[in-house]
């Protein structure tokens, strides 16, 4: 099980799971086309950007010709289901009932289809519960 209780990712370096997420994998070059000029952020920035986000082992890399490329080194779900792992964690076991409470509550104001989704996805749970 991933785990992420001592980390935490900025505002940039969600931009560059999510691109790297939607696209696969990139260099730092085509990540600053991509995420950092549109922002006006410098090349050096998404660089030091991604640097720290393989160091907490967010991103993997590979040495191709003169460049790393990065890739996302686990998916969207895994992610969350980590994130949501450390926060349960750090809340302890009376804090159970105000996340699943926060949880379906952000659910609620997103739109009716993603509360529809959160209950399919609870119908799925019992159902794999149940001899």
């Amino acid at each position: 099980m991933l785990r992420f209780r001592n980390w935490a990712l900025g505002e940039l370096e969600v931009a560059v799971c999510n691109a790297l997420w939607d696209q696969g994998e990139s260099d730092v070059r085509g990540m600053y086309e991509l995420v950092g000029r549109p922002r006006g952020i410098t090349s050096n920035t998404i660089q030091s950007a991604m640097e720290r986000m393989y160091r907490k082992g967010v991103l993997q890399r590979r040495k191709v010709s003169h460049a790393f490329v990065y890739e996302p080194a686990m998916s969207r779900a895994e992610f969350a289901a980590g994130v949501l792992e450390g926060v349960s964690a750090a809340l302890g076991q009376a804090g159970a009932q105000p996340l699943m409470a926060a949880f379906v509550e952000r659910a609620e104001q997103a739109d009716p289809a993603t509360l529809d989704q959160l209950e399919a996805l609870l119908r799925q749970a019992r159902e794999r519960r149940e001899p």
